[in-house]
């Protein structure tokens, strides 16, 4: 059965979603939208219902931590707000928010607009957390031309085993670099290959990569 994970400071309202609802999903239902955050995370829902105004933590700021995260920003977020307007709707649907369901809810629309997401195929979620941080790097290799290069540069995303940076030197996928992480002097981190680049167009493409071997402290641990 797929999980909804639904976020409402209101008690009224999490029982009566789970009322209407808990026929065809299996529901996990906090008031606490700190908590709101950690149970996405830890639960990887099918589906997220989220309440806009809620104590200590906005429904919209809740919205663009989802839709921006690795590890969430392929679930889809249903807003069920009290709060009506054009002006609203908008702003949810630039956050990233699927739709949008006005208080008192049409439960027969959200259970239909609800099967229709999550019947169609969506792409998986990535097996490892990503997370948006800045590190000081050097990498140390070949170029597409054969040349011996060095290079710093900084990420943009890290996770475990992987990290996306840009990088002045062309280079091959699958080729390998020695990577240094430079944030506390400079220390060997291991080996990382190429396994994507986006776009080589640009004077400043990007490279993804993944360690081969580690013999260093990542960022991540």
């Amino acid at each position: 059965m797929q999980k909804l994970l639904v976020i409402e400071d209101e008690e009224a309202m999490r029982r009566l979603l789970r009322l209407n609802l808990s026929d065809s999903y299996e529901i996990i239902d906090t008031g606490d939208p700190e908590q709101g955050l950690a149970l996405a995370m830890q639960n990887k829902p099918s589906a997220i219902l989220l309440d806009l105004r809620m104590p200590r933590f906005s429904g919209f700021e809740l919205c663009r931590t989802f839709t921006a995260l690795t590890s969430t920003q392929l679930t889809p977020v249903f807003i069920v707000s009290g709060e009506a307007g054009s002006t609203t709707k908008s702003l949810c649907k630039e956050l990233g928010a699927t739709a949008y369901f006005e208080k008192p809810i049409d439960f027969d629309a959200l259970r239909s607009r609800l099967a229709e997401v999550l019947s169609a195929k969506r792409p998986e979620r990535r097996g490892e957390v990503r997370v948006h941080l800045r590190a000081a790097l050097k990498l140390c290799g070949t170029d597409s031309n054969g040349k011996a290069f060095e290079e710093r540069t900084h990420t943009e995303n890290v996770s475990l085993n992987a990290f996306l940076c840009g990088c002045t030197v062309a280079l091959k996928p699958g080729s390998v670099v020695k990577v240094f992480l430079l944030s506390s002097g400079e220390r060997v981190v291991g080996s990382a290959r190429v396994i994507r680049s986006e776009p080589t167009e640009t004077p400043y493409p990007r490279y993804a990569f993944r360690f081969v071997e580690k013999s260093g402290q990542w960022v991540l641990q």
